[in-house]
Formats: structure tokens, sequence, C-alpha cells
């Protein structure tokens, strides 16, 4: 699918109160947002009729306003029945993106920090197909994560992705689909898009939530099924060379859910069991508990 066309799927938005068909334009050059960056946002997903932690999701919006400084509008129960309401606009064959947002229209002391009492709220659906489970490639990208000293990493905050996006743009620029993001302190962090597992010898790791990057939703819904089903899983430091050394290596996140890494730098991997077995759990755990 082109850009132009993602652009133009199915789409609906909930803004001010009612729903509106469409890329709803909603800044303004002078729209604190627009040019300080202050916007946070949630990735929910339905496919195949359910919406897998959909709650939580809706709740996480509400904390990254806060920790951003904003103001939330809407309880988490209001997102996720406002969102079930909006899904049934669908036509319900292609996957949909669940993106619940808030950001600032105005500016507190000089402009700088947020006004929480201008916070905005919009929910946008939108169809876009899940990727396959075949697998993609990833290159060890020069640039880092931030820390909480210097970013809101305890935010899902629209102004934490550019940093991912030239990571993703570097690695494209050789050869691979995605990059490997680093901490500060050289440790393993995500990928561009999601979080990140190795195995060895069976064993199920995954580097540890040290504020450096979004502990997904769906990491810990994996962490749990895979413990749950009986692997041994650690979240622990890692570096580079433990992912290069790995049996399989595979991500999670809300967009794809479980998806297994076929590449890292010069490697070639097979996707692996765990891979398939996490994957295939998530499904079944999805129908199983969050069907409309």
């Amino acid at each position: 699918m082109t850009l132009a066309a993602a652009a133009q799927t199915a789409t609906w938005t909930y803004v001010d109160g009612d729903w509106y068909e469409g890329n709803v334009a909603i800044l303004g050059p002078r729209s604190h947002a627009m040019w300080l960056g202050t916007s946070v946002f949630d990735g929910g997903r339905w496919f195949e009729g359910v919406a897998p932690d959909l709650e939580l999701h809706s709740a996480r919006v509400n904390a990254s306003a806060t920790a951003l400084g904003l103001k939330p509008s809407m309880t988490a129960e209001e997102i996720f029945g406002l969102t079930w309401d909006g899904l049934k606009k669908f036509d319900g064959k292609t996957a949909v993106y669940i993106r619940p947002m808030y950001w600032a229209e105005h500016g507190g002391y000089m402009g700088v920090p947020a006004d929480p009492a201008s916070t905005r709220f919009c929910l946008c659906l939108y169809e876009s197909p899940m990727i396959p489970p075949s697998g993609f490639s990833i290159g060890v990208s020069p640039f880092r994560r931030p820390t909480i000293e210097t970013m809101p990493t305890n935010a899902k905050a629209g102004c934490l992705y550019p940093n991912n996006g030239r990571a993703i743009l570097e690695a494209k620029n050789r050869g691979f689909d995605n990059a490997l993001v680093l901490d500060m302190l050289g440790n393993v962090a995500e990928t561009g898009t999601s979080n990140i597992f190795l195995v060895k010898d069976g064993h199920v790791m995954t580097p540890a939530a040290n504020g450096t990057f979004l502990s997904g939703i769906t990491r810990a819904r994996t962490i749990s099924l895979l413990g749950d089903y009986g692997f041994r899983t650690t979240e622990k430091s890692l570096s580079v060379r433990d992912f290069l050394e790995a049996d399989e290596i595979f991500s999670t996140g809300n967009h794809s859910k479980v998806v297994p890494i076929t590449r890292i730098e010069n490697r070639d991997l097979q996707p692996g069991p765990v891979a398939k077995k996490a994957r295939d759990l998530y499904w079944e755990w999805a129908h199983s508990t969050s069907a409309a």
C-alpha cells in the first residue's frame, strides 16, 4: 500500500462531540501542539471481531496526557465505549487502527508549557491492514533512545517519534526494514516501531523496562502468555551481541502484534517456533476474551 493510498483508507474521527468521516482538520498554525509538539496518543487494534486490551490502551492515553502536562477530559470507560460505537461504521472486513489522542491548543507561561485547560480530545479510527507474520529485517541504529531526564519517555508522546523515524530512515537507507535502537548506555531498547524479544536455548528474553522506551501493552501480554504456557521468560539488560547470537528474534507491538525478525545486520534467521507459539497464544487469548 502506498502512503497516498494509506491516507485515503476508510476513516472516522470523533471530535468535539460528534463523528466525522475522513481526515478532519483539527489544528491551526497557532495551536500549541502544531508548533511545540504537545500531543499524546495511544494505539489499539480491532481485527477479526476483537479489540484486545482496548481498556488498557484507553487508560494509557490518559496517563500519557497527564505525564505531558495535559488534562484528560474522557474516562477510560468513555473512550472504550466510544471506540466500539465508532467501529460499527466499518464493514468489518479490514483491520482497524484505534487512535485516541489529546493535545494542547494553547500554551501557558511564556507560551512554552501546555495550558492544561486547553486540552482537546479526538478519537480516530481507520482501516489499516496488519502486516503478515513473514518477518522483517533490522539494522543497528546509530541513534539512541532518550532518558526520562531529557524527554517524556513515560508518555506515548508524539514528540518522541521523529527520533524513531530518523532511526528507521537510516536503517532503510542501508537496506533494512527497521532499526534496532539502543539506550544511552548501549543496551538494546526496542525496534523503531515495536518491542523486541530474543530466544536462546529455549529461554525467552526481552530488554528490561528501564524507562527509556515504552514498555508496551502487547509486550506485557506476550510475556504473560508465554510464561503461563511454560516458557522461561526474563526481562534483563541485553546487548547487540546477545541478539546477534540468538536462536530467534521476534517483535511485539500494537500494529501487528507478534512478528518474527528474519535478519539482523548481516545475519539471516528463520522465523522460529517460539515466535509462532507466541503469536498463536496471542490470537487464542484475544478471541477468547475480547470479542464484541
